[in-house]
């Protein structure tokens, strides 16, 4: 009997997260602040720095430093706009992760 694509048995082929890798995400994901400024820019795409400061009440050095941890951990990327850094979600890195946690 073969598999077919449709059996729910088939493994799904993705390119595979280490675990290392998914720990590093949902710890970076694992603190309030930081799933508020990912949920924030995966509402809205992208948004500059000077915006996601105005979502949280926390001074602007604590709120760089959970966008860094974000960034080190994959989960979003930032690109410089003139003098600003503008944020987005890296959308395919996120749909790893949750394909990872759904063979948990």
């Amino acid at each position: 009997m073969s598999t077919s694509c449709c059996d729910p048995q088939a493994p799904i082929e993705v390119p595979a997260l280490s675990e290392e890798q998914i720990a590093l995400m949902c710890k970076a994901l694992g603190h309030p602040a930081r799933l508020r400024l990912f949920k924030h820019l995966a509402q809205f795409g992208q948004c500059y720095f000077g915006s996601l400061a105005d979502i949280l009440p926390l001074a602007p050095s604590t709120i760089s430093k959970h966008v860094t941890i974000l960034r080190e951990a994959g989960l979003i990327s930032g690109a410089s706009d003139e003098q600003r850094m503008c944020y987005c979600v890296e959308r395919e890195r996120f749909a790893l992760l949750q394909l990872a946690l759904g063979g948990i």
